[in-house]
């Protein structure tokens, strides 16, 4: 968090004054407590000293509503009925599932890699697959786009490797970063599709060029864009025709799958490596078989959703353009994700408390660390399940709270100013 924060000997007041540090500054995370409800979604129930609240959510990863598809949950219900809860173990001793083997090779398919591997979450999958690879790859040097998640950030600090830092979806300077560099030494190039805080996507064609050119290995992560992209939902690489020249790809279970996991598909050798000397993997307790299920469920039903994609699509781009009509000033998404941008870390919590308070409407504040302080948003994910008479209760929440709040907006209409804090 960047604290140099002095300590007395005192445990409980050191503490005590690093959360009074982060409340002052806005930053504290309160968490809205939510009972999802099977068949309601975006709708959910919201649970209160008051007690139980109706809540509209705007804000969820489960971006296509997977998690209360029925025909997932049923899946998963059945097997708990033929297995059981749990996995029993780790993946080495005992924990190792048919529907494990089943959802790494349905994964490995849907990406076009020889094979695929779990792990308990997209970030363990990040952190374990980086760090056990640079660590090894005696001399390997990092090559990390600055808006990186956490993740792969912590993967690449646990791997101790050289690393250097390119300028956002920048290849020209990750070329001159790799150009300087001994052309002998191992070199991997760690990027993402979607970057899911701005919902800006990465030229993922011209990074590869110049991964290529240098002889380095390509790490996309594809968490915000699996399910949604592509002819069969294999992310922005397969939409864009490059998925054959990315060698690894990270994903996720927990977003457009709306279950919970992580994975990486690459060549065998190489998932077999991580398999192998990957500590975080081998020393968690395996996903429950249900999640398995459910995820192959999921996969499969969203291998031919041309529709329900088109649906997310339009669903985006028809919030844009409601915001831009009431001048509510949004980052230039050019994804699912509509960040609406704040910019003053007590506002955004106090429009985030005034829509859920006021209209019922529950949408998280994103204030720093997540974001740089001064871009402080409040980050919107339709669904294609959010309909018209939704879409028209936000707009009509928004635009009352940038009026009770007196926040800054947009000429109507005004497609060039959405980047309003870069003049903050």
């Amino acid at each position: 968090m960047g604290y140099s924060m002095e300590f007395d000997g005192d445990y409980g007041s050191f503490f005590r004054a690093g959360l009074d540090r982060l409340k002052d500054e806005g930053n504290y995370r309160f968490f809205a407590n939510l009972e999802r409800r099977s068949d309601a979604f975006p709708n959910a129930r919201r649970h209160t000293e008051h007690g139980p609240q109706d809540v509209l959510v705007w804000c969820s990863n489960d971006y296509l509503g997977m998690g209360q598809d029925q025909r997932v949950r049923q899946a998963m219900i059945d097997a708990i009925d033929q297995q059981g809860a749990g996995a029993g173990g780790t993946r080495n001793i005992s924990g190792t599932n048919h529907l494990h083997g089943a959802l790494e090779r349905r994964l490995a398919a849907l990406h076009q890699k020889d094979a695929a591997l779990l792990f308990t979450s997209g970030y363990v999958a990040n952190l374990t697959a980086l760090s056990t690879l640079a660590s090894k790859l005696p001399g390997c040097i990092i090559y990390s786009d600055e808006l990186n998640h956490n993740s792969m950030i912590e993967g690449m600090r646990q791997s101790r490797a050289d690393k250097r830092i390119f300028r956002h979806n920048d290849p020209a300077h990750l070329d001159e970063l790799m150009a300087a560099d001994d052309p002998a030494r191992p070199k991997l190039v760690a990027f993402e599709s979607v970057y899911s805080m701005d919902g800006d996507i990465s030229p993922i064609a011209e990074i590869l060029d110049v991964c290529e050119k240098h002889n380095a290995l390509s790490f996309l992560d594809e968490v915000h864009a699996v399910g949604m992209y592509g002819e069969h939902g294999a992310g922005v690489a397969e939409r864009d025709g490059v998925m054959d020249r990315v060698d690894i790809v990270q994903g996720t279970m927990g977003k457009a799958f709306g279950v919970i996991g992580g994975y990486i598909a690459a060549n065998a050798d190489l998932v077999d490596f991580v398999r192998s000397f990957g500590n975080a993997f081998i020393f968690t307790t395996a996903l429950p078989p249900a999640i398995a299920a459910g995820a192959l469920k999921s996969i499969e039903i969203l291998y031919d959703a041309q529709d329900m994609r088109a649906r997310h699509q339009e669903r985006a781009a028809t919030l844009k353009a409601r915001l831009t009509e009431k001048g509510i000033p949004f980052l230039p998404s050019v994804c699912h994700i509509v960040p609406v941008l704040v910019g003053d870390a007590e506002k955004c919590k106090a429009a985030s408390d005034m829509l859920l308070e006021k209209f019922a409407i529950y949408v998280q504040p994103i204030n720093y660390p997540t974001v740089p302080r001064g871009t402080e948003r409040l980050r919107l994910t339709p669904t294609p399940l959010h309909d018209d008479a939704s879409m028209d209760r936000l707009i009509d929440a928004l635009d009352h709270v940038w009026d009770e709040l007196g926040l800054q907006r947009c000429p109507a209409g005004d497609t060039d100013s959405k980047m309003l804090y870069a003049a903050q």
